[in-house]
Formats: C-alpha cells, sequence, structure tokens
C-alpha cells in the first residue's frame, strides 16, 4: 500500500482481531508501528509473524500518562481498541468509559502531540437495524445497546474536534468482519466463528432468534485495508466512511454455508431465544468509500469461510479444546464487575 513507507503509526487494540491484520499490512507497507493493547481481548501471538519495524506495549488506552509519552512523534493513531457489544449488555459503564470516554481523552492528547490524523475505528451497529437499504452513512443512527451508543459516541467526538479544531480526524464505520483470529470465545465471541468451530467439533449450530437477522460479512483483509487507506488518503478528512462488502446475508443462510462447507451439510442447527439488543438487519452501502478511498471488498463470503476453515484446521489446538472458551449465553456478567 503506498504513503505507509516510513510513517509512524499507533495502533490501539492491534493485538485484536482486526488489529492484528493492520499490523500486519501496514508493517508490509513500511510503516514504523507502535501496537498498544492490554491484552483483554487481545493475544500476543495474533501478532506472531508481523514483519517489520513494530513495537509492542501492554498498555491500557485509559493510562493518560503512559499514552502520552506513546503518542511522541506519531504520524498517524489508528484507534480500534474497545469493548465489545455482548459486554455492553452486562457492563454498560465500562463498555462506555473506554469506547466514548477514553476516545475523548485519546483525541485530545493526539491533538496535544500534534498527531497528524486520527482514524476513529467504529461499528455499523451505530445505525441500529436497517429502515432503508443499502444503508448509506446518511442513514438514521439509532443504537440499540451502549457499545452502539457508545461508539457513536466517540464517532461525534472525532467529527467534533475536525469541526471545531480542525483537526485531521476521519471515522470509518466497519460492518461485520471475519476471518482468522476473529473471537469465538467469552464476550467478544461472534457468530462466523462459533459456528465453524461448532462443526468442526460436530455440534449443533445455535441460532439466537429466527435467523433471518442479515449481516453484511466483510472479511478482515479487506476492513482492514480499508481503515488504512482512510488513514492516507487526504480526500477523507472530516469524512464518515462505511466499510463493508455490499452484500447481505441472513444468519439461516451463513448457517446453511457453513455446514455445507465443514459438514457436508449434515450440521445440525438449532434456534433459540433471541440476544438482547440484536440488530436485526445490516447491509451496507460501500459508494463513499469506493468514491474517496478507492475500497473494494474482493474476499467473498465463501472464500473467507474456507480461508477460516484452513485457519482452524491448521491449529495445534482442537475444535473440541477452543469451544470451551465459548460462552453461550455471553451477555451474562460471569463475575458481577465494580460500578457496572
Amino acid at each position: 500500500m503506498t504513503g505507509l513507507s516510513g510513517k509512524k503509526i499507533l495502533v490501539t487494540g492491534g493485538a485484536g482481531f482486526i488489529g492484528c491484520e493492520l499490523v500486519r499490512q501496514a508493517c508490509a507497507a513500511g510503516a514504523e508501528i507502535v501496537v498498544v493493547d492490554n491484552l483483554v481481548n487481545g493475544k500476543r501471538e495474533n501478532l506472531a509473524g508481523a514483519a517489520g519495524a513494530m513495537r509492542f506495549e501492554e498498555t491500557d488506552i485509559r493510562d493518560q500518562s503512559r499514552m502520552t509519552a506513546l503518542m511522541c512523534g506519531i504520524d498517524v493513531v489508528f484507534h480500534l481498541a474497545c469493548l465489545g457489544v455482548r459486554h455492553s449488555i452486562h457492563s454498560p459503564r465500562e463498555n462506555h468509559n473506554v469506547n466514548a470516554t477514553a476516545t475523548l481523552d485519546l483525541l485530545a492528547l493526539a491533538r496535544s502531540r500534534n498527531v497528524k490524523r486520527f482514524v476513529y475505528v467504529s461499528s455499523s451497529e451505530v445505525y441500529g437495524t436497517a429502515r432503508c437499504v443499502p444503508m448509506t452513512e446518511e442513514h438514521p443512527t439509532f443504537p440499540m445497546t451502549a457499545y452502539g451508543a457508545g461508539k457513536l459516541a466517540g464517532e461525534c467526538y472525532a467529527r467534533a474536534y475536525w469541526e471545531t479544531y480542525g483537526y485531521p480526524t476521519v471515522v470509518v464505520r466497519a460492518f461485520n468482519a471475519f476471518g482468522p483470529r476473529s473471537h469465538h470465545e467469552g464476550d467478544s465471541g461472534e457468530v462466523i466463528p462459533k459456528f465453524v468451530l461448532r462443526a468442526l467439533a460436530g455440534e449443533p449450530l445455535k441460532i439466537f432468534g429466527d435467523g433471518t437477522q442479515t449481516r453484511d460479512f466483510t472479511f478482515v483483509a479487506d476492513t482492514a485495508r480499508g481503515i488504512l487507506l482512510a488513514g492516507m488518503s487526504e480526500a477523507a478528512l472530516g469524512q464518515t466512511i462505511n466499510l463493508g462488502s455490499g452484500r447481505e446475508l441472513a444468519i439461516n443462510d451463513l448457517a446453511q454455508k457453513v455446514s455445507a462447507l465443514v459438514a457436508g451439510g449434515k450440521a445440525r442447527i438449532e434456534w433459540t431465544n433471541p440476544r438482547p439488543g440484536d440488530v436485526l438487519r445490516l447491509y451496507c452501502d460501500p459508494a463513499c468509500g469506493q468514491r474517496l478511498l478507492g475500497y473494494r471488498s474482493s474476499v467473498t463470503i465463501d472464500e473467507g469461510l474456507r480461508h477460516l476453515v484452513t485457519w482452524y484446521r491448521s491449529l495445534d489446538a482442537s475444535p473440541q479444546d477452543l469451544l470451551r472458551q465459548e460462552l453461550e449465553q455471553n451477555w451474562i456478567q460471569r463475575e458481577a464487575p465494580a460500578n457496572a
């Protein structure tokens, strides 16, 4: 990718699922990278094989003193660190503090340290359920969870810094990323890795609700590439940009695809009660990203699923072992947090 060679970038959440793919691509393009992650959801092993000038800092983004020091000499901040959708259901205050309040604090730090650009990675969850499709950036925002609300607040802070101070910010709204290193475990677990592992282990694929809800699934390499493009494009400054495939898929159809790919169409599929705050329809209009960034997703859902299955089969751990980390109802708090 042009424009990254020699750039000094800081990636929050850089040991996470999307973050580590972004780090890999930035390393390959010749950037100098500081990866910040507190390893609550990220993993050190996610960064294995990221060849290049990279330094890892195990730090919480709420540590003002440490983050101030790490901002020194940085050209671009890519801010991906967050706590997820299901976490927000059992711990809304902590979720807001990390996803919204810490974003405001990081914007202030980045501006004070003369960081040249701040890319805020938001989520399609800010839209809530689609009212019209495909969903452009002008679609109303009616988040259905504290996570979606906190990510929307972070967006508003980033746009406010552009409007008030002329500080160079970009907001990208990532639709549902999937691929190697995606989360199946804990309250970060998502549907595609759960389905694939369950099919590999001979367990039933469990659908919350009736399965007619849809998502715009985007392969992680495409998502990370779009985020990096937003960090390099002058046309992106001050803009809010969707990153998605421009295709929607019902969860019932996803289950059938995984069953056909992994189990010859014989995987059991079970339906259970809907999840709280579940968005019913997401379908991205990617035209703005195409126009401003030259961004197009290149990996289809079928190709991406094959990549993910191959990756799981390459691991030392068995699907059965990995599934021991799964929480089926992962929006329920297992340990009561303070001030949640």
